[in-house]
């Protein structure tokens, strides 16, 4: 069974930088569609980024767009998000998603994807 381990969370101040990682278990990820999203504290869980499976496509929120960097490694089953400038409000618990079929139609929407990860915590101090 596929399984998806968020890491590289923690807490930075705004301005700086992070790199999270999702570490895919199986063999067929690369046929995988990705995503990243993510959840602040009373809020619902927004979309932040997506990636197709070679990397051909990729989709930001515009919330993120020119600061947060998508990309993948199929050999080694991996996703990454480069995070820079960090604000306060990037602050969030961050998912990795995966679509083990396709690239949806609409990539930055929750049911798009059927496979989670636990999350990551970022927090940006100002």
């Amino acid at each position: 069974q596929v399984q998806l381990v968020e890491s590289g969370g923690g807490l930075v101040q705004a301005g700086g930088s992070l790199r999270l990682s999702c570490a895919a278990s199986g063999r067929t990820f690369s046929r995988f569609a990705m995503g990243w999203f993510r959840q602040a504290p009373g809020k619902e869980r927004e979309f932040v980024s997506a990636i197709s499976w070679n990397s051909g496509m990729t989709y930001y929120a515009d919330s993120v767009k020119g600061r947060f960097t998508i990309s993948r490694d199929n050999a080694n089953n991996m996703v990454y998000l480069q995070m820079n400038s960090l604000k306060p409000e990037d602050t969030a618990v961050y998912y990795c998603a995966a679509n083990q079929r396709h690239w949806p139609v609409l990539p930055n929407t929750q049911n798009a994807y059927d496979l989670w990860g636990q999350g990551t915590q970022v927090a940006v101090s100002s």
